[in-house]
This record gives C-alpha cells, sequence and structure tokens, in this order.
C-alpha cells in the first residue's frame, strides 16, 4: 500500500517561538491534531483510517485500512505532556508524531532555521526572564519537487509585518535577472 499525503497549505501550519533572547527569537513550525484528522479525511476517507491510544495515551497508533490486501496497516508514535493539559496534550502529540510517520506534515522538518530581531518583535522581561508574547503566522509557503520547504514568509499578527523571507529559487533568479 503506497499512500501519498499532500503537503501542508500556509494555513494549517501554526508558528511557536522556541527560544527567547534579548537579542532575539527563534521560531518553529508545527501542525495541530485537527490539521491530522482533516488531512486523513480528505486522503482516505473518514471512514478507512482509525486511532488508539496506548500506555496511558503516551503511544498513539494510527491505522489505514489497506483495500488491496483487506487489513489495516499501522504506524505507531509516542508523545510528550504539554504544559497546559498533560493527558490530553500527550495523546495529541502521540497523535500528531504517528501521522508524521505516515507521512502527514514530514515537509516541516525541512524549514530553515528562523530568528527574529527584536526590531520585528516585542521582547520584554518577565521574572528576570526574556519572553515575547507576540504571534506568528505563515503568510506564504512553497515545496521544490522533493516536497522539502523552498520558500517561507513569516507575518507578525501583532504588527502586522513580515518579519522572516526565504524566497524560492525561481523568484530569486526573476529578481537577480
Amino acid at each position: 500500500m503506497k499512500r501519498k499525503f499532500r503537503l501542508l497549505n500556509a494555513n494549517e501550519i501554526d508558528v511557536r517561538i522556541a527560544t527567547v533572547k534579548e537579542t532575539g527569537v527563534s521560531l518553529l513550525l508545527y501542525k495541530d491534531a485537527r490539521c491530522d484528522m482533516n488531512i486523513l479525511d480528505e486522503t482516505v476517507g473518514a471512514m478507512n483510517w482509525q486511532r488508539s491510544h496506548l500506555r496511558e495515551n503516551a503511544n498513539c497508533e494510527v491505522s489505514i485500512w489497506d483495500e488491496g490486501k483487506s487489513t489495516w496497516v499501522s504506524k505507531e508514535d509516542t508523545g510528550v505532556e504539554s504544559f497546559t493539559a498533560k493527558e490530553k496534550g500527550l495523546a495529541s502529540d502521540s497523535f500528531k508524531r504517528a501521522c508524521f510517520n505516515w507521512g502527514i506534515g514530514r515537509e516541516l522538518y525541512t524549514s530553515p532555521f528562523m530568528w527574529i530581531t527584536p526590531d520585528l518583535c516585542k521582547i520584554e522581561e518577565y521574572k528576570g526572564k526574556q519572553t515575547c508574547y507576540d504571534r506568528f503566522e505563515v503568510e506564504a509557503i512553497s515545496y521544490d519537487e522533493m516536497g522539502n520547504i523552498d520558500g517561507l514568509s513569516i507575518k507578525n499578527s501583532r504588527t502586522h509585518k513580515r518579519v522572516f523571507v526565504v524566497k524560492p529559487p525561481e523568484a530569486k533568479s526573476k529578481e537577480e535577472k
């Protein structure tokens, strides 16, 4: 059974702050569990996939029905607790990781390093640590023929300004001409 899940659209990708320093913030791209469920429904059909949680939600198994073999094919992964809702976060994380094993959102692993300088976000001190309450969003994304991210635009939701850009190769070559 060979399944090909489509690449994520910009509006399906979330952005979070990974680290905050006086000199700026680093960002990470991620997907949420609803994105995975929607893509599974869209690609294999709502009745042709299932999930089960093992080891008190630490592991999730995502199974897809293989019509040709008349059997469920499963992929499993483990998750980590979230800071806010421990059990729910654990179940959600293990589900998202199992979906990565199926290939959903795997292109996020090809994201460039994103460093945002303090002139493009608001960094402040809270209880002796640097923090940033700004939110960021993917404005646009493009992929090369291998499914790797080759173009990316990130916007600060508070200021509505573009704070990070990587242009795809064809856009770069047009500008150079």
